[in-house]
């Protein structure tokens, strides 16, 4: 199926041409719904495990299932699991599988399961959860029956359930290597692909949650946010994925379309390196996190859309300390420090880039902000296709971002000595010894008192400046319904199964 690829340009009436709509006035639940997602080109993938991209996410949760899912604030929620429980140790998980079958019939099983995360753990695979199966023995792991599984761990984790609801942790058939036509256990079925062009998928009708109420299901990859919006308003798609907050406002009040905005999904914050100078003096870290103004951080780069930050990720999700007193600018204080430091007069570079639409106008804010304080923090654009694996090591300060996670899933993988993802090089044994004993404790009052006192000791030395949290922000024709405002890596996020034309 051959679909042209829209411009920066938004040339589109080509595309409308090639891209025909299934039916002008299609009935309610009737019709193919159509989705416009950013692309990568020839990146694009339907193996669910090394997906990393939104749209390859979004295509994996139409064809596949995951043991569970998110719920908003991030908790754990049944899906092909239909319940769980730990030994006293927290080593070793029982699994129980519901009832579902895989689009070619047949029947979900353990050994599915155990095959999938082997995949995943796998480093051949190089699947983008691999971290969150590395302590998994499957030597020691096996299948108890066709619908019991056991999960053994090399270390206690009474939150290992988050691990299954993880992107890129679908369960696909054992056995599985070619993923050009694939069979899940979604709620829709394979039908064509292309990478960097578009995916089409039918209803499962054997859908272990009931049938969809769309016939088919439609991805279209539209690499400029421009032309996503100019294809819905001209009736091209339906569904617009990733509107920035100016997007949004333009749109605000136009009859044709409906803004979805689902209120702090994506931590905005500035990571700064301590493990090397100028950070790696306390003092200097300190006067750079009092001299941030983070309300007008939000209100200009954010356009107003999002919430001020308090230099920790995870606000509003289940184990953030919600207690936080919130850090408040202080201009003296901060010049105070750097005089002790003897640090008057730093300059540092701020690497930035195009891969958000808010790193940038955040950089030059920002900029301002310290340059009140004598320093002078000099914005750089960084290639978007590289910036992410190019910040861990360059600079010394770089803006990132990261959309909703469990809170302990987050502080394992970017706040733990040596984890793969922490671009702040931070690295405190006794952060990584209250993290390790909260893991291992069962009660979960007394795990969230330690996760929020680990939360605590790295909002104040970890060196990442969280300023703020964008809205996550999409838009629909006003034809569709079923779909809801939801943040990023939650159940409800880029799913169509409840979504329906009329």
């Amino acid at each position: 199926m051959n679909r042209p690829l829209w411009s920066r340009r938004g040339v589109l009436a080509a595309a409308a041409a090639a891209l025909p709509l299934a039916g002008c006035a299609p009935a309610a639940g009737g019709g193919r719904l159509r989705a416009a997602f950013p692309t990568s080109g020839a990146k694009e993938t339907l193996d669910p495990h090394t997906a990393s991209l939104f749209v390859d996410q979004a295509r994996a949760k139409a064809l596949f299932d995951t043991l569970v899912g998110y719920a908003d604030d991030m908790s754990v929620v049944p899906r092909l699991a239909e319940s769980w429980e730990a030994d006293p140790t927290g080593t070793r998980w029982r699994i129980r599988l519901r009832p579902a079958r895989f689009h070619d019939g047949r029947p979900v099983t353990a050994e599915d399961v155990l095959y999938s995360y082997r995949r995943i753990a796998d480093p051949a695979t190089a699947a983008t959860s691999s971290d969150h199966f590395a302590d998994v023995d499957f030597a020691a792991s096996r299948a108890r029956s066709a619908t019991e599984l056991e999960l053994v761990l090399r270390a206690p984790n009474f939150e290992f359930p988050a691990a299954w609801g993880a992107p890129a942790t679908e369960i696909v058939p054992a056995g599985t290597t070619d993923f050009r036509a694939p069979v899940g256990s979604g709620p829709f079925r394979f039908g064509a692909f292309e990478p960097g062009t578009s995916a089409v998928f039918s209803r499962f009708d054997g859908h272990w949650a009931g049938a969809p109420a769309l016939p088919e299901l439609e991805f279209a990859s539209v690499a400029e946010e421009s032309a996503r919006v100019s294809a819905l308003l001209s009736g091209q798609v339906h569904y617009a994925h990733d509107v920035s907050a100016n997007a949004a406002r333009r749109l605000d009040g136009d009859g044709r379309v409906r803004v979805l905005s689902a209120p702090r999904s994506t931590m905005q914050a500035v990571a700064l390196k301590v493990d090397r100078p100028p950070f790696d003096d306390p003092r200097v870290l300190q006067a750079v996190l009092l001299g941030v103004d983070r309300q007008a951080l939000v209100d200009i780069a954010l356009s107003g859309r999002g919430e001020v930050g308090d230099d920790l990720f995870g606000k509003g999700l289940r184990h953030y300390p919600a207690d936080l007193p919130q850090r408040t600018r202080d201009v003296p204080r901060a010049r105070a420090l750097l005089r002790e430091a003897g640090a008057e007069g730093l300059r540092f570079e701020l690497l930035t880039s195009d891969s958000d639409p808010y790193f940038e106008p955040a950089a030059t804010v920002l900029a301002q902000q310290v340059g009140e304080l004598g320093i002078t923090a000099t914005p750089r654009v960084r290639p978007s296709e590289t910036y992410f694996s190019d910040i861990e090591q360059q600079g010394v300060a770089a803006h990132t971002r990261t959309a909703a996670l469990p809170v302990s899933t987050f502080l394992a993988q970017r706040m733990t000595s040596g984890s793969g993802s922490n671009y702040t090089g931070f690295r405190s044994p006794e952060f990584d010894a209250l993290h390790r004993t909260a893991l291992a404790t069962a009660d979960e009052a007394e795990r969230a008192r330690l996760l929020a006192q680990a939360q605590r000791l790295a909002r104040d030395r970890s060196g990442l400046l969280v300023w703020g949290f964008s809205n996550w922000n999409v838009a629909v024709s006003a034809q569709v319904s079923g779909v809801r405002a939801a943040v990023p890596n939650s159940l409800d996020w880029a799913r169509f199964d409840r979504a329906a034309l009329g």
